[in-house]
Protein backbone atom coordinates (compact mmCIF):
# COMPACT_ATOMS: atom_id res chain seq x y z
CA UNK A 1 0.00 0.00 0.00
CA UNK A 2 2.78 2.43 0.88
CA UNK A 3 4.18 2.23 -2.64
CA UNK A 4 1.72 5.05 -3.35
CA UNK A 5 4.20 7.22 -1.41
CA UNK A 6 7.51 5.64 -2.33
CA UNK A 7 6.95 5.11 -6.06
CA UNK A 8 5.06 8.20 -7.20
CA UNK A 9 5.15 11.98 -7.31
CA UNK A 10 6.54 14.51 -4.86
CA UNK A 11 7.08 12.01 -2.05
CA UNK A 12 9.02 9.63 -4.31
CA UNK A 13 11.38 12.44 -5.29
CA UNK A 14 11.92 13.31 -1.64
CA UNK A 15 12.78 9.70 -0.79
CA UNK A 16 15.03 9.36 -3.84
CA UNK A 17 16.91 12.51 -2.80
CA UNK A 18 17.23 11.28 0.81
CA UNK A 19 15.36 14.30 2.14
CA UNK A 20 13.08 11.91 4.01
CA UNK A 21 13.09 8.19 4.76
CA UNK A 22 10.24 5.76 5.25
CA UNK A 23 10.41 2.33 6.85
CA UNK A 24 7.42 -0.03 6.94
CA UNK A 25 7.16 -2.97 9.31
CA UNK A 26 4.64 -5.84 9.15
CA UNK A 27 3.55 -7.05 12.61
CA UNK A 28 2.99 -10.53 11.15
CA UNK A 29 6.77 -10.87 10.95
CA UNK A 30 6.85 -10.86 14.76
CA UNK A 31 4.35 -13.62 15.45
CA UNK A 32 5.36 -17.02 16.81
CA UNK A 33 2.59 -19.32 15.62
CA UNK A 34 2.38 -21.13 12.28
CA UNK A 35 -0.59 -19.05 11.13
CA UNK A 36 1.15 -15.73 11.91
CA UNK A 37 -1.93 -14.49 13.73
CA UNK A 38 -1.85 -10.92 14.94
CA UNK A 39 -5.45 -10.83 16.23
CA UNK A 40 -7.79 -12.77 18.50
CA UNK A 41 -11.28 -12.63 19.97
CA UNK A 42 -12.01 -9.85 22.43
CA UNK A 43 -12.29 -10.57 26.13
CA UNK A 44 -15.88 -9.96 27.14
CA UNK A 45 -17.20 -11.03 23.77
CA UNK A 46 -18.54 -8.93 20.94
CA UNK A 47 -18.14 -8.78 17.18
CA UNK A 48 -14.79 -8.48 15.46
CA UNK A 49 -11.20 -9.29 16.35
CA UNK A 50 -8.61 -7.31 18.31
CA UNK A 51 -4.94 -6.92 17.37
CA UNK A 52 -2.68 -8.52 19.98
CA UNK A 53 -0.24 -6.42 21.97
CA UNK A 54 2.83 -8.67 21.70
CA UNK A 55 3.46 -8.69 17.91
CA UNK A 56 2.74 -4.97 17.78
CA UNK A 57 5.15 -4.36 20.63
CA UNK A 58 7.90 -6.39 18.96
CA UNK A 59 7.31 -4.61 15.64
CA UNK A 60 7.48 -1.25 17.39
CA UNK A 61 10.74 -2.14 19.14
CA UNK A 62 12.24 -3.14 15.80
CA UNK A 63 11.22 0.22 14.35
CA UNK A 64 12.65 2.11 17.32
CA UNK A 65 15.92 0.20 17.03
CA UNK A 66 16.17 1.08 13.34
CA UNK A 67 15.57 4.76 14.10
CA UNK A 68 18.16 4.68 16.89
CA UNK A 69 20.76 3.55 14.35
CA UNK A 70 19.97 6.77 12.46
CA UNK A 71 20.49 8.84 15.59
CA UNK A 72 16.81 9.24 16.46
CA UNK A 73 16.57 8.27 20.11
CA UNK A 74 12.99 9.13 21.02
CA UNK A 75 10.63 9.46 18.03
CA UNK A 76 7.03 10.47 18.60
CA UNK A 77 4.80 7.38 18.60
CA UNK A 78 1.38 7.98 17.03
CA UNK A 79 -1.57 5.62 16.75
CA UNK A 80 -4.00 6.34 13.88
CA UNK A 81 -7.41 6.00 15.51
CA UNK A 82 -10.95 7.37 15.06
CA UNK A 83 -10.79 8.13 18.77
CA UNK A 84 -7.76 10.38 18.32
CA UNK A 85 -7.40 14.13 18.12
CA UNK A 86 -8.67 15.43 14.74
CA UNK A 87 -5.79 16.31 12.45
CA UNK A 88 -5.37 19.90 11.27
CA UNK A 89 -2.69 21.94 9.54
CA UNK A 90 -1.30 23.36 12.79
CA UNK A 91 -0.73 19.83 14.06
CA UNK A 92 0.93 18.81 10.78
CA UNK A 93 3.26 21.82 10.94
CA UNK A 94 4.39 20.82 14.43
CA UNK A 95 4.87 17.18 13.44
CA UNK A 96 7.05 18.25 10.50
CA UNK A 97 9.60 19.61 12.99
CA UNK A 98 9.98 16.23 14.73
CA UNK A 99 13.19 14.41 13.95
CA UNK A 100 11.38 11.10 13.75
CA UNK A 101 7.82 9.77 13.92
CA UNK A 102 6.49 6.22 14.28
CA UNK A 103 2.95 5.57 13.04
CA UNK A 104 1.00 2.56 14.30
CA UNK A 105 -1.80 1.38 12.00
CA UNK A 106 -4.63 -0.59 13.55
CA UNK A 107 -6.99 -3.07 11.93
CA UNK A 108 -10.16 -5.02 12.78
CA UNK A 109 -11.94 -3.73 15.92
CA UNK A 110 -8.78 -2.04 17.14
CA UNK A 111 -5.70 -2.97 19.14
CA UNK A 112 -5.15 -4.16 22.68
CA UNK A 113 -5.49 -1.14 24.98
CA UNK A 114 -2.42 -2.16 26.96
CA UNK A 115 -0.21 -1.59 23.92
CA UNK A 116 -1.61 1.93 23.59
CA UNK A 117 -1.19 2.74 27.27
CA UNK A 118 2.39 1.47 27.35
CA UNK A 119 3.70 2.84 24.06
CA UNK A 120 1.64 5.54 22.36
CA UNK A 121 2.35 9.24 22.82
CA UNK A 122 -0.51 10.57 20.72
CA UNK A 123 -3.64 9.35 18.92
CA UNK A 124 -4.68 11.08 15.68
CA UNK A 125 -7.87 10.85 13.63
CA UNK A 126 -8.19 12.04 10.04
CA UNK A 127 -12.00 12.23 10.00
CA UNK A 128 -15.13 11.36 11.94
CA UNK A 129 -15.56 8.14 10.04
CA UNK A 130 -14.44 4.53 10.29
CA UNK A 131 -12.36 2.80 7.60
CA UNK A 132 -10.78 -0.64 7.36
CA UNK A 133 -7.35 0.21 8.75
CA UNK A 134 -4.83 2.87 9.68
CA UNK A 135 -2.66 2.56 6.58
CA UNK A 136 -4.54 5.11 4.46
CA UNK A 137 -4.64 7.68 7.31
CA UNK A 138 -0.93 7.07 7.87
CA UNK A 139 -0.15 7.74 4.21
CA UNK A 140 -2.23 10.91 4.30
CA UNK A 141 -0.37 12.08 7.41
CA UNK A 142 3.06 11.25 5.94
CA UNK A 143 2.27 13.13 2.72
CA UNK A 144 1.00 16.21 4.56
CA UNK A 145 4.02 16.27 6.89
CA UNK A 146 6.51 15.87 4.06
CA UNK A 147 5.08 18.88 2.22
CA UNK A 148 6.26 21.08 5.09
CA UNK A 149 9.84 19.80 5.07
CA UNK A 150 12.26 22.12 3.21
CA UNK A 151 13.38 20.71 -0.13
CA UNK A 152 10.44 18.36 -0.67
CA UNK A 153 8.51 20.80 -2.88
CA UNK A 154 10.18 22.50 -5.82
CA UNK A 155 8.62 25.77 -4.71
CA UNK A 156 8.15 26.06 -0.94
CA UNK A 157 5.64 28.86 -1.53
CA UNK A 158 3.28 26.11 -2.69
CA UNK A 159 3.12 24.82 0.88
CA UNK A 160 2.82 28.30 2.36
CA UNK A 161 -0.19 29.06 0.16
CA UNK A 162 -1.99 25.75 0.73
CA UNK A 163 -5.43 25.65 2.32
CA UNK A 164 -5.41 25.88 6.14
CA UNK A 165 -1.85 27.24 6.32
CA UNK A 166 -3.14 30.62 7.55
CA UNK A 167 -6.37 29.26 8.99
CA UNK A 168 -8.27 29.84 5.74
CA UNK A 169 -9.28 27.78 2.73
CA UNK A 170 -7.30 28.32 -0.45
CA UNK A 171 -8.35 30.86 -3.08
CA UNK A 172 -9.55 29.80 -6.59
CA UNK A 173 -6.91 28.97 -9.20
CA UNK A 174 -7.02 29.47 -12.98
CA UNK A 175 -4.85 28.62 -15.99
CA UNK A 176 -5.14 28.77 -19.79
CA UNK A 177 -7.37 29.27 -21.69
CA UNK A 178 -8.74 32.62 -20.54
CA UNK A 179 -12.26 31.60 -21.60
CA UNK A 180 -13.70 28.14 -21.00
CA UNK A 181 -17.33 27.19 -21.65
CA UNK A 182 -18.33 30.84 -21.42
CA UNK A 183 -16.51 31.41 -18.13
CA UNK A 184 -13.75 34.03 -17.95
CA UNK A 185 -10.65 34.21 -15.77
CA UNK A 186 -11.16 37.06 -13.24
CA UNK A 187 -9.85 40.27 -14.75
CA UNK A 188 -7.74 41.13 -11.69
CA UNK A 189 -5.49 38.11 -12.38
CA UNK A 190 -4.69 39.35 -15.88
CA UNK A 191 -3.59 42.89 -15.05
CA UNK A 192 -0.20 42.16 -13.49
CA UNK A 193 -0.83 44.30 -10.37
CA UNK A 194 0.60 42.01 -7.67
CA UNK A 195 -0.87 43.98 -4.77
CA UNK A 196 -4.37 43.82 -6.24
CA UNK A 197 -3.90 40.10 -6.93
CA UNK A 198 -2.76 39.53 -3.35
CA UNK A 199 -5.83 41.33 -1.94
CA UNK A 200 -8.18 39.50 -4.30
CA UNK A 201 -6.75 36.12 -3.30
CA UNK A 202 -7.05 36.97 0.39
CA UNK A 203 -10.62 38.13 -0.16
CA UNK A 204 -11.53 34.93 -2.00
CA UNK A 205 -9.94 32.83 0.75
CA UNK A 206 -11.98 34.67 3.36
CA UNK A 207 -15.18 34.30 1.34
CA UNK A 208 -14.71 30.59 0.65
CA UNK A 209 -13.93 29.94 4.29
CA UNK A 210 -17.02 31.86 5.39
CA UNK A 211 -19.29 30.01 2.97
CA UNK A 212 -17.78 26.52 3.24
CA UNK A 213 -16.05 26.29 6.62
CA UNK A 214 -17.39 29.05 8.89
CA UNK A 215 -16.05 27.13 11.89
CA UNK A 216 -12.52 28.06 10.81
CA UNK A 217 -13.31 31.76 10.93
CA UNK A 218 -14.75 31.39 14.42
CA UNK A 219 -11.29 30.34 15.61
CA UNK A 220 -9.50 33.17 13.81
CA UNK A 221 -9.27 36.84 14.80
CA UNK A 222 -9.75 38.79 11.59
CA UNK A 223 -7.84 42.01 11.09
CA UNK A 224 -9.71 45.19 10.16
CA UNK A 225 -8.59 44.80 6.56
CA UNK A 226 -9.72 41.15 6.43
CA UNK A 227 -13.09 42.05 7.97
CA UNK A 228 -13.60 44.77 5.36
CA UNK A 229 -12.59 42.50 2.48
CA UNK A 230 -14.94 39.78 3.68
CA UNK A 231 -17.83 42.21 4.11
CA UNK A 232 -17.29 43.55 0.59
CA UNK A 233 -17.23 40.04 -0.85
CA UNK A 234 -20.39 38.99 1.00
CA UNK A 235 -22.18 42.13 -0.17
CA UNK A 236 -21.17 41.36 -3.75
CA UNK A 237 -22.43 37.79 -3.46
CA UNK A 238 -25.70 39.07 -2.03
CA UNK A 239 -26.07 41.55 -4.87
CA UNK A 240 -25.50 38.82 -7.48
CA UNK A 241 -28.06 36.54 -5.84
CA UNK A 242 -30.63 39.33 -5.78
CA UNK A 243 -29.97 39.98 -9.47
CA UNK A 244 -30.73 36.36 -10.29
Amino acid sequence: MFSALTDYGITKRAFDNNICTLMTINPRDFTTDAYRRIDDKAYGGGAGMVMKAEPLDLALQAGLAAQLKKGIANPLKIYLSPQGKPINQEMVNKLSTCKGVVLVCGRYEGIDERFIEHNIDMEISIADTVISGGELPAMLLVDSIMRQIPGVLNDQDSAINDSFMNGLLDYPHYTVPRKYKGMQVPEVLLGGNHEQIRKWRLQMSLLRTKLRRPDLLERRNLTKIESRLLEEALNEVGTRLEGN
